[in-house]
């Protein structure tokens, strides 16, 4: 099975789809903090969060326009892209008074060039009133689209807490109930290569999420960052970050477990090159996607090679 010149259901493909073009995303930065990180249940973060809380790469700017219009500059120099999807990308964007979060919600939605927003958000930051909210922008906005990317990482619990993570899995379970009630799709995020984790324990929370009815995930490489507690775990060679090869070995049997429609937001990452602490080989972005590739050809295999349905009985 393929989509277009991959071997998995990639988010390219999913939008040149339904309009005909690349859509590019523009990471945004809204003004936003964490619960994990203003006291309510942390105030270092998750142990491998910058001080970008996930955002190095977001625009900067004073209001939610000048940012995009900074964003799409970017894209019109290199004399590509026409639509674009405004992505809520730094810290924890529902973790805001709601009318603030209408305003920046609106004020993306209403650039005629961005055909969705796409918001990061953590699972225990969806009380009713932002729920409400969601619910009425994504009636109102109907020819747009609205998206909640979750940050799951992982299903074991001791990982959850090693990584600090600030919330049970029943948490995650709620939210995505809550937000399948309202239609709204959910971006789950899974980073493979946390410590202590096996390969094995990375597969199981890709089949957890396989059975949740989700619809897109995002398979991102740990990143070592400077700054940040996981760089001290890192430094005193508490665990072994994953080499180049057993990486791909490892996506390749997430994404077979995988169902064919579930949408591949992303098969790695970008750390920032000043920030970077390992792996270094992450910067060769080309290089992985390619040996990914020819991999997966090599086996002869495809996401949901062995993916299996729960029966309901």
């Amino acid at each position: 099975m393929r989509w277009n010149d991959k071997p998995y259901h990639s988010l390219d493909y999913e939008l040149k789809k339904k309009y005909g073009e690349k859509v590019y995303k523009i990471a945004l930065d809204a003004g936003m903090t964490c619960p994990n990180r203003d006291g309510t249940c942390g105030i270092r973060g998750c142990i491998f969060c910058s001080e970008g809380g996930s955002g190095d790469f977001a625009a900067k700017g004073t209001t939610i326009a000048m940012q995009l219009e900074q964003g799409k500059q970017y894209f019109h120099s290199k004399k590509i892209g026409t639509k674009f999807i405004a992505y809520f990308q730094s810290y924890t964007n529902t973790y805001a008074p709601v009318a603030k979060l209408e305003q920046i919600y609106r004020e993306a939605l209403d650039e005629p060039t961005v055909v969705g927003i796409s918001i990061a958000t953590r699972p225990d930051c969806l009380g009713r009133d932002v729920l409400s909210l969601l619910d009425r922008l994504n009636r109102e906005y109907d020819d747009k689209f609205l998206w909640i990317e979750l940050g799951l990482q992982t299903v074991h619990e001791q990982t959850a807490q090693l990584i600090r993570r600030g919330y049970p899995l029943p948490v995650f379970e709620t939210a995505l109930t809550q937000l399948h009630a309202i239609s709204i799709p959910v971006i789950a995020h899974v980073i493979l290569g946390l410590p202590g984790e096996t390969k094995e324990m990375m597969l199981e929370t890709c089949v957890y999420l396989a059975q949740k009815h989700i619809s897109g995930i995002k398979l991102q490489l740990l990143h070592v960052l400077k700054n940040t507690d996981l760089a001290q775990i890192y430094e005193k060679k508490s665990f072994e970050i994953l080499d180049f090869m057993e990486y791909i070995d490892i996506v390749i049997s997430c994404l077979e477990v995988l169902p064919p429609d579930m949408v591949i937001h992303r098969v790695t990452g970008d750390g920032p090159r000043d920030l970077l602490i390992a792996p270094l080989w992450s910067l060769d972005k080309r290089r992985v996607l390619n040996a990914l590739h020819q991999e997966m050809k090599r086996r002869g295999t495809w996401q949901s090679a062995v993916y299996a349905p729960k029966t309901i009985l």
